[in-house]
């Protein structure tokens, strides 16, 4: 009775904590939180200047005495003291005001997480004023938020490429059957591109920049009608800023070497799934989420070296979060996705 009070006077929340973005799902409301996993920070006095998207619009753009900290990396909290700062200064933007009683959160968390990097995340979740903390795999979350039967006897295959971490994971009967985890996704493209532009144009760019070209005219294959935009870097000899070019053709020589990383883990993951889920797999075709499935053409990549259907999640960039919504809304049918 009293678990069921709490319940219903607290407002109840699900958290993607994401390498890049943190994202928070309200029961009853949806995603009501889409913000860069940043934290600005004042070295001298170690005061938390700003958070999310204010934090991240001063990288680059600092003196010394401000620091830009993100304090995930692959999906687990590097530095846990900045982390809880970040899940409080969230939680409260999304409460917008004080609550007699604390939120019930579901938090999704890479496959593999070892016990110390629960441990991180629920006292970090914990300090930030939450209670009865859950946590829930990604892609497990993802294949929910796609609208995947995860609690069927069928195979369920679904491709989570986040900031920090490609999760490639089969799914079956509320249970991950099989998964295969790469510390390579989108944050390891945007550097990729940040390389390829230092080696071959000598000139330096912003991951900030990098990542808004990629987002442009980066895909995995060409897509029909070439494509440049012109960009602002500093020459590396002369230090001097100037314009340049750069094409799609570059960018995709760039992040080639991410791609397949991605393209070899969903292979692997294939060829070690169980023959009667690899069926199932082989007439449904598997699933794309995250913010990486955005990358135009890497469903027709994954397609051709897979021979099989590759869809795209409604909304990838929320489907971790909408699936972990998902399970806050029916904290009884999904019960048994939590990890212990």
């Amino acid at each position: 009775m009293l678990g069921w009070l709490l319940s219903y006077f607290s407002k109840d929340l699900a958290m993607d904590l994401g390498t890049a973005n943190t994202l928070i799902y309200m029961r009853g409301k949806g995603v009501v939180l889409n913000e860069p996993s940043v934290v600005a920070i004042n070295h001298d006095t170690h005061q938390v200047i700003a958070v999310g998207q204010e934090a991240r619009n001063m990288i680059g753009r600092h003196g010394h005495r401000i620091v830009t900290i993100r304090p995930l990396k692959d999906g687990v909290i590097a530095d846990f003291e900045v982390t809880a700062v970040m899940i409080k200064y969230f939680l409260a933007k999304v409460l917008n005001k004080r609550h007699l009683f604390r939120p019930r959160l579901v938090v999704a968390v890479p496959t593999g997480i070892t016990s110390v990097e629960k441990r991180a995340v629920i006292e970090a979740a914990e300090q930030a004023g939450a209670r009865y903390i859950h946590l829930v795999e990604e892609p497990m979350a993802a294949a929910i938020g796609a609208g995947l039967p995860v609690d069927q006897p069928h195979g369920n295959m679904v491709v989570d490429i986040g900031g920090g971490t490609t999760e490639v994971a089969v799914i079956s009967m509320f249970t991950v059957a099989y998964s295969e985890s790469v510390r390579v996704a989108g944050d390891e493209a945007n550097e990729a591109i940040l390389r390829y532009i230092q080696r071959e144009r000598q000139m330096i760019i912003s991951e900030v920049l990098a990542e808004s070209v990629k987002m442009r005219i980066g895909s995995a294959i060409a897509m029909g009608k070439p494509e440049q935009i012109e960009i602002t870097g500093k020459e590396i000899l002369s230090g001097i800023p100037k314009n340049f070019t750069v094409s799609d053709e570059e960018i995709r020589e760039a992040i080639k070497e991410p791609v397949d990383a991605i393209v070899e883990a969903v292979r692997r993951a294939l060829e070690k799934t169980p023959p009667d889920l690899a069926a199932d797999i082989h007439d449904s075709g598997f699933w794309l989420a995250g913010g990486g499935a955005l990358l135009k053409g890497l469903d027709r990549l994954l397609a051709d070296h897979t021979m099989l259907k590759v869809n795209i999640a409604d909304d990838p960039l929320t489907a971790v979060a909408r699936g972990a919504g998902m399970v806050i809304e029916h904290v009884d049918f999904y019960r048994n996705v939590f990890i212990n």
